[in-house]
Order: C-alpha cells, then sequence, then structure tokens
C-alpha cells in the first residue's frame, strides 16, 4: 500500500473512532448506573473492558486492533464529591465516637477491677486481723486457765492482770533495745500500766465480741 493509502486508511479510522465515541458513550451509560459510586471505582477495570470490546468490533472492519483500553480516573459531579465528602466525614466522625467509647469503657473496666482488687486486698488483711486476733485471745484464755488451775485463789483477773503486764514490760524492753524504733507510749509511768491493762483488755474482749457475731 502507498504512503498516500496508508495516510488514507489512518484518516478513515480516525474518523471511524470518532464515530465510535457514541458507542462508548453508550457502553459507559449502560454499565456505570448500574453500580453504586464506589462499585464504579472498584470496577473501572470491568468498564474499560466493555469499552475495549465496542472499539472492537467497530474497528477490526478497519484493519485496526485495539490492544488495550484505560480508564484514567472517575470525576463524579461536584455535588456528588461534596456528598461523598459529607458522608466520609460522618463516617470519620462515627468511628471517632465509637473508639471514644469503647475507650471509656475499658477505663471503666479498669477503674472497676481496681476497685475489686483493693476491696479483696482489704478483706484479706481485716480476716488476717480477726485471725491474729483470735488466736491472742485463745492463747491467753489457756494461759488464764492454767495459771488458776496451778495457783489455787486466783481470779480470772488476777491472772488477766499480770499476763498484760507482764507483755508490756516485754514490749517496752524491746522498743527500748531497738536503735531505730520510732514508737512512743503515752501516758507512760508505772501509775499506767493498770490503765494500759485496762485498755488492752477491754480492746481483746471488743475483738472476740465482734468475731463471734
Amino acid at each position: 500500500m502507498s504512503r498516500a493509502g496508508c495516510g488514507h486508511g489512518l484518516m478513515v479510522g480516525l474518523v471511524r473512532l470518532c464515530m465510535c465515541n457514541g458507542g462508548v458513550g453508550n457502553v459507559i451509560r449502560a454499565s456505570v448506573p448500574k453500580l453504586e459510586l464506589d462499585s464504579a471505582f472498584e470496577q473501572k477495570n470491568e468498564i474499560a473492558k466493555a469499552v475495549e470490546q465496542e472499539l472492537e468490533k467497530a474497528m477490526s472492519a478497519y484493519g485496526f486492533e485495539i490492544v488495550q483500553t484505560l480508564i484514567v480516573d472517575i470525576e463524579p459531579d461536584e455535588r456528588v464529591k461534596r456528598a461523598m465528602n459529607e458522608i466520609s466525614a460522618v463516617k470519620t466522625a462515627a468511628r471517632m465516637r465509637l473508639a471514644a467509647n469503647e475507650k471509656a469503657e475499658a477505663d471503666k473496666i479498669l477503674q472497676i477491677k481496681r476497685a475489686e482488687g483493693d476491696a479483696e486486698s482489704k478483706y484479706l488483711s481485716r480476716l488476717g486481723i480477726a485471725r491474729q486476733r483470735r488466736a491472742i485471745v485463745d492463747g491467753l484464755r489457756e494461759s488464764v486457765l492454767a495459771f488458776s488451775v496451778n495457783v489455787p485463789g486466783t481470779t480470772s483477773k488476777d491472772v488477766m492482770d499480770m499476763v498484760l503486764v507482764t507483755q508490756y514490760f516485754d514490749t517496752m524492753k524491746e522498743i527500748g533495745a531497738s536503735s531505730k524504733s520510732t514508737s512512743v507510749f503515752i501516758p507512760h509511768g508505772p501509775g499506767a500500766v493498770k490503765d494500759i491493762a485496762l485498755q488492752i483488755r477491754e480492746g481483746l474482749l471488743q475483738a472476740n465480741v465482734t468475731q463471734q457475731n
């Protein structure tokens, strides 16, 4: 074919390609309205394939082969763009609210667990103190009974006073022997021993009553 013939064929092909724009538009109009906007962006390759097939049918008779068609981008109407931006902003705000709610719920659970742990710790501490006091009371009771049996004529009060005063002096001895002790008994003196014994006895009796209840 001469150069002139080639040029004529090319011109005819270009004219025919321009005439195919209507067919391409029909393909796009037939495909895009069936899709949601997000799906249209996702299925650009499928739309381009349909356009390629339409062009192939129209141009093959003129010796042209359509190798590939590309849809570079989809440009929605400005109103659609604004609507998309508003939807995106709403979704972002919803995600932020959800994240804030989840964080608040996590903080709430953490505070509840911390409070439960603190309550359990205090309960175990009180339980340990109660058992310690019960053991002290049981030990004193056994001491009083044993002393009353071995020393006739003594009352339980006499034995308790003697035991408490002995413990008091033992405690004072330990405090005085420690160089790092910061404990101070007020009032302190021989005349205060009776009051201290009375206070200790009343405290032990109250603890015993509390445990029985």
